[in-house]
């Protein structure tokens, strides 16, 4: 028997995506703070401390809870959102950057997902969101943002988000797959996560991909996205201060006079 609340939902949109959650009357479901779009009448909204999960469990176990979630780069608040009217009504919640919503089951998920650290965006009430400590010296030294993870835990619908496309693996068992630790969004509990130094004194120094990957060992699911954040809020900001790849030569000044940013 289920224990989280059970909702119906579409997910809208190709590159800004947004999820519709339909909630029975008295569903809630849980959203990360500045997350919502817009929801019908007669839905009451109502922030609270921590996830709202049973697992809390009183002062002590809110406080835990929502420690944990500030160890993620979350909010300590989640908002609830319940259908207070006598019939179905929708709320929606948007995605932050360009990218895809991914439906996770965890009822037939096995009950447990780790995910990227900031990509959670709502569940059913009843979804313990909380913090995955890596139990390998390697990957907590050198992790990186793959390091602290989010842990999804209950049997009923989250929602995370991804940046660019999105990548869905199902190892065999001793199959192993390399990845940027950005790159990764969510895998199933079965997985075996840990990170490898890349090797080769070019690679370290020349390689530009860094000098740590993550390792990910069947069996079990994994969804893999193309454009994390990180990479390109970065980007962004080394173009934002004028840097070129090219910038050295007689070609980036004129790339740059062309852009109409040329200081001649």
């Amino acid at each position: 028997m289920k224990t989280n609340h059970e909702i119906d939902f579409r997910i809208l949109g190709n590159e800004m995506q947004c999820v519709e959650i339909e909630l029975d009357p008295q569903e809630t479901v849980m959203a990360e703070p500045g997350s919502f779009m817009f929801m019908d009448s007669q839905i009451e909204m109502q922030t609270i401390f921590g996830d709202g999960s049973k697992q809390q469990g009183g002062l002590l176990g809110k406080l835990f809870s929502a420690g944990k979630r500030m160890l993620t780069g979350e909010s300590l608040f989640m908002t609830a959102y319940t259908n207070m009217a006598m019939g179905k009504k929708t709320v929606t919640f948007a995605a932050p950057y360009p990218g895809k919503i991914i439906a996770l089951d965890l009822y037939h998920l096995g009950g447990k997902m780790i995910c990227q650290k900031d990509s959670f965006l709502c569940a059913a009430k009843g979804v313990a969101v909380g913090i995955e400590f890596q139990k390998k010296l390697g990957t907590g030294i050198f992790g990186g943002e793959g390091f602290i993870m989010q842990k999804l835990e209950g049997d009923g619908l989250a929602f995370v988000h991804s940046g660019g496309h999105v990548i869905e693996r199902t190892l065999q068992p001793g199959e192993q797959l390399k990845v940027d630790t950005g790159c990764i969004v969510a895998f199933t509990q079965e997985v075996n996560y840990d990170i490898q130094f890349v090797g080769g004194i070019k690679n370290t120094l020349f390689g530009g991909e860094g000098v740590f990957f993550a390792t990910l060992s069947g069996p079990g699911k994994v969804w893999l996205q193309s454009l994390p954040i990180s990479r390109l809020a970065s980007r962004l900001v080394a173009y934002g201060t004028g840097g070129r790849r090219e910038e050295g030569s007689i070609l980036g000044g004129l790339g740059n006079m062309l852009d109409g940013d040329g200081n001649w």
